[in-house]
């Protein structure tokens, strides 16, 4: 059995329970004392209006990936500069994201959330004229702008739902969370193409429809618990921060590095998929490339729905868990440097490997948005989110210098990569049996 050092479910600062986390209702406060159907159906827009914001947040940057050659074409630049388009706003997106997790922890998540969708969604009609007038400065300081924006989004509904719910509800919206995540992942390759059917950059001004409905969803449709604490002061604050990691670095940054490292892998095998469809003897491009892409996200948020609906803060299964999806992506992504002769089975091994993402995220997920006082949570969860981030924007240009090598550069690469996120995970997370 850990300690009680090691297990991640100790807080900082008081060692009882946040009096707002344990005195609130499970449900929406207006509907607490209804009934038991009432309450579930204002949970059920609670999940829609909190799952809005990370699919739009997929959505602002994978819809693009389809549209990116005729980009290039259209522009006329480099490969690397078509790659700026994406990478550059997961980089601003990544350094922005811990003081958006600051201000949400100082004011309220909502406040932050609702001015940054506002701006993603604004700033991606700037892009939308940039793509118009062929305008590549333009584009590319409204897509960094977007990163800006992007900061406060799904980072910090991932605080809010810490601050909305407990136990099992906490586990389940956490991981409704993550799927969103994955189906937005899912369906952006595939609306992007169909997009690109009407106008090449159609994409870029259909973007802000959604954030304009994800704006409105959670205005009216999300209550955020009131704080009955005053904020701390700046340097209170980092002093808070400093103490937690003093307590609980080890498990904290063996589990950032194990969320990073699955996106990392997620999106740099999408991008390796990506580039042999295209290539004989497969020629798979446009709409029918979106759909098999499709294939091993899909695998992900299935996976990722129901471990959230499960683990339900059991410490044990948590850790299980973890455990068993590090290791379907070490054998699965091992095995693809021998099989990726039939493109059936190599797909079948990526699709294991993204269902072995799925266990991992919802139980890194819940544990770090338990591990820490609602005064902090912004700020932990905004610096796993960042690196997140990271994690996306440097996945397609490292696998693409890989791949220029060999593909069993790659899949060594990164097979090598997950077993010592596996090692980390294994001998540095141990919760206790009840994560809070």
């Amino acid at each position: 059995m850990a300690t009680a050092k090691s297990r991640p479910n100790l807080r900082i600062g008081s060692q009882e329970k946040d009096s707002s986390r344990s005195s609130r209702p499970t449900a929406n406060p207006k509907t607490s004392n209804k009934g038991a159907s009432t309450g579930r159906g204002s949970r059920i827009w609670e999940y829609i209006a909190l799952a809005s914001v990370p699919v739009v947040l997929v959505l602002g940057n994978s819809m693009l990936v389809p549209i990116l050659p005729t980009l290039k074409r259209q522009f006329g630049i480099s490969q690397f500069q078509t790659s700026l388009v994406i990478s550059l706003f997961s980089v601003a997106a990544g350094l922005i994201i811990p003081v958006a997790g600051y201000l949400s922890d100082r004011y309220s998540r909502k406040k932050v959330m609702i001015p940054a969708l506002i701006l993603y969604g604004g700033a991606g009609i700037l892009a939308g004229f940039g793509a118009v007038w062929e305008s590549y400065p333009v584009l590319m300081g409204a897509r960094i702008l977007q990163g800006v924006g992007a900061a406060g989004t799904a980072p910090i509904a991932m605080a809010l739902v810490g601050d909305m719910y407990k136990d099992g509800e906490e586990s389940q919206a956490l991981g409704l969370i993550e799927a969103a995540n994955g189906s937005g992942k899912v369906i952006s390759p595939i609306l992007g193409a169909l997009l690109a059917l009407v106008i090449w950059y159609a994409a870029f001004f259909a973007f802000p429809v959604f954030c304009a409905l994800s704006v409105v969803a959670v205005i009216f449709l999300i209550k955020e618990p009131k704080r009955k604490e005053e904020p701390k002061p700046l340097r209170e604050y980092v002093k808070a921060i400093g103490t937690l990691f003093r307590k609980n670095g080890r498990w904290l940054l063996a589990s950032f590095f194990g969320g990073s490292l699955a996106l990392f892998i997620l999106f740099g095998v999408l991008f390796y998929l990506s580039d042999i469809l295209e290539q004989k003897p497969y020629s798979i491009d446009g709409v029918r490339k979106g759909f098999v892409l499709a294939i091993p996200l899909f695998g992900m948020v299935v996976t990722a729905y129901v471990t959230g609906s499960v683990i339900r803060k059991n410490g044990v299964l948590i850790r299980l868990l973890m455990n068993v999806g590090l290791a379907l992506m070490v054998v699965s992504l091992a095995l693809a440097i021998w099989l990726n002769a039939n493109l059936y089975v190599f797909i079948g091994l990526l699709t294991v490997s993204s269902v072995g993402t799925g266990l991992l995220l919802p139980c890194l997920n819940t544990m770090i948005t338990g591990a820490v006082e609602k005064a902090e949570r912004g700020m932990i969860t905004s610096l796993y989110s960042s690196l997140r981030f990271l994690g996306v924007a440097f996945g397609p240009p490292l696998f693409g210098w890989m791949m220029g090598i060999s593909h069993r550069t790659v899949f060594i690469s990164v097979s090598a990569l997950s077993f010592v996120a596996l090692c980390l995970v294994f001998f540095m997370v141990k919760p206790g049996k009840q994560v809070k």
